[in-house]
C-alpha cells in the first residue's frame, strides 16, 4: 500500500477498514487514487465510507455481521485494476466489489478476474460502451450511463447551442475512444462538422504540435475528452496560451479542480463540462444533506453513483442471504421496481423488509437503476460552467 492509498484508508476510518471476523462481510471497495481520476478519489472514498457507516450503523448485515470494505488502488490503469481485483478477490476473499471507475481498469478486471470468479462487480463511473459487450455471465452492472449515452446527448446538445463545427482531442484509452465515438456518429449524423479528430497519449509533456494540427480545420470549439489533473489540463492550458481555440466543451473527467487551480478560474469562462447527474427527488435531497452533514461535498463528481454502488451492492447481499451465486439475481429483484421503496439511509427499513420476505425497490440518489440485459442505466447529465472554486449547473441534458 503506497503512502496516497494508506491516508485514504486512513481517511475512512475504521468502519470500513476493520479487519474482518470469520463472520463479516467483505466487499472491494476498487478505485483509481492514484492515477489520471486521483482528483476524483476523496469525494468518492468518502461516499464508499458513508454508505458502509450507515449500513453498520443500522444493524449490519445478515445476522448483524460488519460490512467491511475493502479498498484497493486501481491506478486507473488496466494492468494495476486487474491486479487489486485479484487481491481483493484471492486474498482478502471479498463477496462482490464496487469499482473501478476508470474503464480501462474496470475491463481489465472484469476479464482476468471477477467474470472467472462470478463476482459481482458495480463500477460507479465506468463508463466505456465496451462495458457492455462484455460477456459476463450477468455480474458485471454500473450505476453511471454508458457514454453512448453521454456522447449522443452531447452532440444534440452543442448542435442546439449553435456549435456546428468543432475539433475532438481524445486519450487514447477506452474510456476517452468510447465517448469520442459516441459523439462522432451523432454530432456528424445530426449535420454537424468535425474539423479535427485525434487521440492522444496522457503521458506527453506538451501537446502544442497536436492542437496546431487540430486547429488547421478552423473549428473555434475543442471538445477535450480527458482527465482535468492530468493531459486534459495541459491540452486547455495550451490552447488557451497558444491561442489555438476559443471555446472549450469537457467531459466529466475534466471536471476538476485542479483544472481550475492551475489555470485560472477567468480564463475558463469558455469551458463548459458534461457529467453524469442524479435526478432531482427525494431520495436525493435526503442524501445530500446527510452526506453534507456526514463532511462530503454531495457536488462531486460521481458521489450519488458510488454511494448507490455499495448500498445496492450491500442489499443483493442481504437479499442473497450471503451467497455469492445469488447476489446477481438479488441485485436486478431490488431494483425490479415492484414492493416498498427504499431510499438513501433506510438500512434499517429495508433489512426489515427482507427479513419479513417482503420485495424492496431502492430508489438511489442517482435515480433509480433499471438495469437492461447487459447491466446498463438510463440516465441524465447536466452542463457546467465554471463558477469561482467550482462547477456551476447550467443545464439538465437527457
Amino acid at each position: 500500500m503506497n503512502k496516497l492509498v494508506a491516508a485514504f484508508a486512513l481517511a475512512m476510518g475504521a468502519t470500513a477498514l476493520s479487519t474482518p471476523s470469520w463472520a463479516d462481510q467483505s466487499i472491494g471497495l476498487l478505485g483509481g487514487i492514484t492515477g489520471g481520476a486521483a482528483a476524483l478519489a476523496p469525494e468518492i472514498m468518502k461516499s464508499y465510507d458513508f454508505a458502509v457507516k450507515q449500513i453498520n450503523d443500522q444493524g449490519g448485515l445478515l445476522k448483524g455481521e460488519k460490512l467491511i470494505g475493502v479498498v484497493a488502488d486501481d491506478g486507473c490503469n488496466p494492468q494495476i485494476g486487474a491486479d487489486a481485483a485479484g487481491k481483493v478477490v484471492n486474498v482478502s476473499k471479498v463477496i462482490g466489489i464496487v469499482g473501478p471507475w476508470c474503464s480501462g481498469a474496470v475491463i481489465s478486471a472484469a476479464n482476468s478476474v471477477t467474470i472467472p470468479a462470478a463476482i459481482v462487480l458495480i463500477t460507479p463511473a465506468g463508463t466505456s460502451p465496451v462495458i457492455t459487450t462484455l460477456k459476463d455471465n450477468d455480474t458485471v452492472f454500473r450505476t453511471v450511463p454508458s457514454d453512448e449515452y453521454q456522447g449522443q446527448v452531447l452532440a444534440r446538445t452543442m448542435l442546439e447551442r449553435g456549435v456546428k463545427k468543432i475539433a475532438v482531442a481524445y486519450i487514447n484509452n477506452d474510456y476517452g475512444k468510447g465517448l469520442a465515438e459516441a459523439f462522432k456518429k451523432e454530432y456528424e449524423a445530426k449535420g454537424g462538422k468535425i474539423a479535427g479528430y485525434a487521440a492522444h497519449d496522457e503521458s506527453k509533456p506538451s501537446y502544442r504540435a497536436d492542437l496546431a494540427e487540430l486547429a488547421k480545420g478552423g473549428a473555434d470549439t475543442l471538445l477535450v475528452l480527458d482527465y482535468g489533473d492530468t493531459s486534459g489540463l495541459t491540452i486547455v492550458r495550451e490552447s488557451i496560451e497558444n491561442d489555438f481555440f476559443k471555446n472549450f466543451v469537457g467531459s466529466e473527467g475534466m471536471r476538476s479542480a485542479a483544472l481550475i487551480n492551475g489555470i485560472g478560474a477567468d480564463n475558463l469562462a469558455n469551458f463548459l463540462v458534461s457529467s453524469p447527474k442524479g435526478e432531482q427527488s427525494d431520495a436525493l435531497d435526503t442524501f445530500n444533506n446527510e452526506f453534507k452533514e456526514a463532511g462530503g461535498d454531495p457536488n462531486g463528481t460521481f458521489v450519488t453513483n458510488s454511494y448507490d454502488a455499495v448500498f445496492l451492492l450491500a442489499l443483493a447481499i442481504e437479499k442473497a442471504s450471503g451467497e455469492k451465486s445469488k447476489i446477481s439475481a438479488a441485485l436486478r429483484d431490488v431494483t425490479a421496481g415492484k414492493g416498498d421503496v427504499v431510499e438513501p439511509g433506510q438500512w434499517k427499513k429495508a433489512k426489515e423488509l427482507i427479513d419479513a420476505g417482503k420485495d424492496i425497490h431502492y430508489k438511489g440518489a442517482s435515480g433509480e437503476f433499471k438495469f437492461d440485459k447487459n447491466g446498463d442505466v438510463p440516465g441524465s447529465y447536466g452542463l457546467y460552467k465554471v463558477n469561482g472554486k467550482d462547477y456551476e449547473l447550467l443545464t439538465t441534458m437527457k
